[in-house]
């Protein structure tokens, strides 16, 4: 982990002091996964892909069991 300094202006401060406070997490783990957050779209970016991932229901709840026969046409063992 890298250590750096950031300045905010007081309102900011106030206010992310606060919701973490009522996350139950420190300023400075509420700031990583806020910073986490905002660069969630470029990584999905990276993998346009996933951007499809649970998007689509078969309405079979074993569907993930017959992965295997649907994708590649044969059955399970």
């Amino acid at each position: 982990m890298v250590r750096t300094q950031i300045s905010l202006d007081e309102r900011a401060y106030e206010e992310a002091k606060a919701e973490a406070a009522l996350q139950g997490i420190s300023l400075a783990e509420f700031l990583r996964r806020a910073v986490a957050a905002a660069l969630a779209p470029r990584r999905r970016a990276d993998r346009p892909w996933m951007r499809h991932a649970g998007t689509l229901a078969s309405g079979d709840p074993d569907a993930s069991t017959t992965v295997d026969e649907v994708v590649y046409g044969r059955g399970r063992p």
